[in-house]
């Protein structure tokens, strides 16, 4: 019986380090939501072309580019429409194709709403196609 009170001390941190852990699946399943919803994969094999797709699809959706860097394959913007809206695109190429992936800041604080990103590349699949049927 001098062991029950430790036996609980025990018994609450590996149930605590549990919650810890279920908490840490969820997250790393919602981040894996997220990525789904902010990147996509094109067929294009310029990376210096899908840059500047990007970035016109960008300021057709009313952005400023802030900075652009062909050779990392970054692209920054902001929209100001009485909020303040970022958004930081990366251009990677994987094999044949080019994949893009978006990150958006709504007044500094990281968007997670799919809306906004779902938008923004459906811009860009219809200015990638005008781009490659050009």
């Amino acid at each position: 019986m001098k062991f029950a009170p430790l036996t609980l001390v025990v018994c609450a941190l590996i149930l605590s380090g549990c919650a810890t852990s279920q908490k840490e699946i969820l997250a790393s399943e919602s981040q894996v939501e997220q990525r789904s919803y902010q990147t996509r994969t094109f067929d294009m094999t310029d990376k210096k072309r899908m840059m500047r797709t990007v970035m016109a699809t960008l300021q057709d959706l009313g952005f400023v580019i802030d900075k652009a860097d062909d050779v990392i394959g970054v692209v920054s913007a902001t929209k100001l429409d009485g909020y303040y809206l970022s958004m930081s695109v990366v251009v990677r190429p994987k094999g044949n194709q080019m994949t893009v992936r978006a990150n958006a800041q709504y007044n500094l604080k990281a968007v997670d709403d799919p809306k906004p990103y779902h938008d923004f590349f459906t811009s860009l699949e219809k200015s990638v196609f005008l781009e490659k049927n050009i």
